[in-house]
């Protein structure tokens, strides 16, 4: 079965590093200044002939209220008025990138994510929408992934209702966990009540698939709380679940100086909540899709690891590999054929840029022939725990052993530990290694270096 999974303690404290999440590779750390909107304009014109189908992602950066764990790109503010400034940049952006394109390029998917984006008002939200249908060509059939994160604190019927009618058909919702001393810890109180009434209302309208997000290694979790947070929530039956490990950085992220270290599991304790996760989502009937990831069997991730379409990109996991990504918003990023393109990260100087009428393009990359190459390795390995050589083999015509010669000893290293098994046609991940899919990738990383890794959270 897919989604078998075999604890092994000891091979997890052996192979829990540092690595990226690998939802591009080459990953963003990569990403440099030397790429524009000249390449951005290049790669739409590409898409254009290609006549791809396209998924938008759109990012609302603002938040009310701050959550310490937080390492999104946000704006904290109480202040509403700030909204309607960055919408008309935003339309800017959507114009200028849309005249880029071919107006009957399908829009497949849709994402909103933040910060929040129930943050804008319902004039707003439809104002927005009416102008992405405007310049895009959204689907109105309801056959598309149309997505948006939700804050059940910022969302109600109403809010639930005006969603569907503009075009939602699946919402993910931030919950983290439902102990209220953990969410005083966090500055993120939140009731079941709330969360339940979302989901009711989201079940009532006939939206396609619920996720919810839980994150284990917050301040004042023990695995006896977040266990009960778990039973809670599976009894909601949401369609995807989302479990992340908390990865505490305060220098890098300053909401995260607010969070007491002394308050924090330890990992012992965080391993132990991460196994008893496992076999409670496993018993009550969902499968492992991988890192960090859980679906029922009916859901269209698990359908499409069962029939090896599955793919991976910035949205995560993904059955619309296939399209051209373009990021609308502050800090959005693209992927374009083989360029990734990233907006500036800071608002004013995304507002301002925009202002002028250009595009606020920072950085990105532009992927080499190696790039692709171990692209398609870390995609097969993430997405279906298995590769077969010869299908590298005959998609970038090289002799794969030839190629990574010099990785061998490595990948030999983790087959005698029962991470891997490795033979002359295929890498196989085993049980065992399901859950360390990231150490396997981080192999086949050619920019991977020691130093670097102090970046990126560990696999576990």
């Amino acid at each position: 079965m897919l989604d078998a999974i075999r604890w092994d303690t000891d091979l997890i404290r052996r192979y829990d590093l540092a690595g990226p999440r690998y939802t591009s590779y080459p990953t963003a750390v990569q990403f440099n200044s030397q790429v524009g909107t000249f390449d951005l304009f290049h790669a739409l014109r590409d898409s254009r002939k290609a006549q791809r189908p396209l998924s938008l992602y759109v990012h609302v950066p603002f938040c009310a209220n701050i959550c310490y764990y937080c390492a999104c790109n946000k704006v904290i503010t109480k202040d509403r008025g700030r909204a309607q400034p960055y919408l008309q940049r935003l339309e800017q952006e959507i114009q200028l990138i849309a005249c880029h394109l071919d107006p009957t390029q399908k829009v497949e998917q849709l994402h909103f994510g933040g910060g929040t984006p129930t943050f804008l008002s319902h004039d707003e939200l439809r104002q927005l929408m009416a102008h992405l249908r405007k310049h895009f060509n959204l689907l109105d059939d309801d056959s598309g992934d149309y997505g948006i994160e939700i804050d059940p604190r910022e969302a109600d019927w109403s809010t639930m209702g005006l969603l569907r009618e503009l075009g939602f058909n699946r919402v993910s919702i931030g919950l983290q966990d439902l102990d209220p001393a953990v969410q005083r810890a966090v500055n993120r109180l939140q009731s079941l009540e709330e969360t339940r009434a979302v989901i009711d209302a989201a079940r009532t309208l006939q939206f396609r698939s619920i996720n919810i997000d839980l994150i284990y290694g917050l301040p004042r979790q023990t695995p006896e709380n977040f266990a009960r947070t778990v039973e809670e929530v599976i009894n909601l039956q949401p369609d995807r679940l989302s479990v992340f490990n908390y990865a505490h950085l305060p220098e890098r992220f300053m909401p995260q100086r607010r969070i007491n270290s002394n308050e924090l599991p330890t990992p012992a304790q965080k391993l132990e909540m991460l196994q008893r996760t496992i076999e409670q989502l496993i018993n009550a009937g969902y499968r492992y899709i991988g890192m960090d990831h859980f679906a029922l069997p009916d859901d269209e991730l698990a359908i499409a690891q069962e029939e090896s379409t599955l793919q991976r990109n910035f949205q995560g996991y993904t059955t619309h590999g296939h399209c051209d990504l373009i990021g609308l918003g502050v800090s959005a990023i693209s992927q374009i054929g083989d360029l990734y393109c990233q907006n500036s990260s800071d608002l004013n100087h995304y507002q301002n840029t925009l202002a002028s009428l250009q595009l606020a393009t920072s950085r990105g990359l532009l992927c080499n022939a190696d790039d692709r190459l171990r692209r398609a390795v870390i995609q097969q390995l993430i997405c279906h725990f298995s590769l077969e050589f010869s299908d590298i083999e005959q998609a970038f015509n090289i002799d794969f052993q030839g190629y990574f010669g010099e990785l061998w000893p490595q990948l030999q290293g983790m087959a005698k530990d029962g991470l891997i098994e490795l033979d002359r046609d295929r890498i196989t991940i085993l049980p065992a290694g399901r859950l360390l899919v990231r150490s396997v990738c981080m192999v086949f990383d050619a920019y991977l270096e020691q130093h670097s890794r102090q970046r990126f959270s560990r696999v576990i």
